[in-house]
């Protein structure tokens, strides 16, 4: 027995008979390779997490308030004066300090993170896919734009 299928494989790829075992790239050959390289590599970046959590946390209060509107709207039976008195109120008493405070992290860090250029004519980070990276801090002005009173 010629050793393990870690080996055959190996083997196959060193002869040439599965066609997989093509140069380095001079790319590949260049970059450098350090602990810390390898370790990034297997990691997703914080910036990526960050922006998936604001994400998916922003989806979750557009539901959640969705939900709200519309079921005060209902309690209120036709009432616009009661309904929108009533809402605003709720809204009013909303808080967002944890994810504004998530939001806050990754405007101040993206563009250090990712590493952006700084566009000299505006004297700021470039613009990321043609819009600013920054996102902005929920609010009860958020949530009425969303969800009018009216």
């Amino acid at each position: 027995m010629d050793g393990g299928a870690a080996e055959r494989l190996v083997k196959k790829d060193l002869d040439g008979t599965t066609g997989l075992g093509k140069p380095i790239s001079s790319r590949a050959r260049l970059a450098q390779r350090t602990v810390e390289s390898y370790l990034k590599a297997g990691v997703k970046p914080r910036w990526m997490e960050r922006i998936s959590e604001i994400d998916s946390a922003i989806a979750h209060q557009k539901r959640r308030f969705e939900r709200a509107h519309r079921n005060l709207r209902a309690e209120c039976d036709g009432d616009p004066a009661l309904f929108a008195q009533r809402w605003t109120e709720f809204v009013q008493r909303a808080r967002f300090d944890e994810l504004n405070e998530l939001i806050q992290q990754h405007n101040d860090w993206y563009p250090i993170e990712r590493d952006l250029p700084m566009d000299l004519r505006t004297r700021d980070y470039v613009l990321v896919a043609g819009k600013n990276y920054r996102r902005e801090p929920l609010s009860a002005e958020w949530v009425l734009r969303l969800f009018p009173a009216e």
